[in-house]
């Protein structure tokens, strides 16, 4: 199952407005501009996993529910088959599987992500992304370039990173194939969903 932007788009909205926030509240939680905000909040623009992180943030919902309109209602555990989850295409290319969607009261977010290898992007700087807490990433397949503010790493399979999220931090997958890893990205203590 894969989200629909605009169904997804008009929950942040219909929050929003039931919250009380303004435009330019929510822009600033996200890390926007208010016109940056409102292009994505009208569901014109693809909605970055760590924007909707940051919406389900100050918005006091778990991120899946933004994504599919529910709650999490599992507790206690969660089991997902291999190739099943929650679809969530988070920039060009990249596929993330949630692989844990419907346990409620998540320290963590797993996700399985292939990342594509894109022959125009290895000479260019590599994107960096921003949010709070903590990431652990695990190599499965392919070798990726990781880039955490201005240092470098190349990893394969087997290899795991930990790091401070809320720094500078992005991938590439490299050496002509795909790159398949293991995300978890662990919530701040003070922001996990009760």
């Amino acid at each position: 199952m894969e989200p629909n932007i605009k169904e997804v788009a008009n929950r942040i909205r219909a929050l929003r407005e039931d919250m009380g926030y303004t435009v330019e509240e929510m822009a600033a939680a996200t890390g926007r501009s208010a016109e940056e905000y409102a292009a994505q909040e009208s569901g014109t623009q693809d909605l970055s996993f760590t924007f909707l992180y940051k919406c389900a943030d100050k918005l006091g919902v778990d991120v899946i529910e933004l994504l599919t309109g529910e709650n999490p209602h599992l507790t206690g555990y969660s089991l997902m088959p291999e190739r099943e989850g929650l679809v969530i295409k988070r920039r060009a290319g990249f596929e993330y599987l949630h692989k844990a969607p419907h346990f409620r009261h998540k320290l963590a977010e797993p996700f399985l992500v292939t990342a594509p290898y894109l022959a125009d992007a290895q000479d260019e700087p590599i994107h960096l992304s921003y949010h709070e807490g903590q990431e652990i990433d695990f190599v499965i397949s392919g070798h990726l370039r990781f880039a955490y503010e201005d240092h470098i790493e190349e990893v394969g399979p087997g290899d795991l990173l930990m790091y401070d999220s809320g720094r500078g931090h992005g991938m590439i997958a490299i050496e002509g194939e795909p790159c398949t890893f293991l995300a978890v990205v662990l919530k701040p203590q003070d922001h996990c969903i009760r």
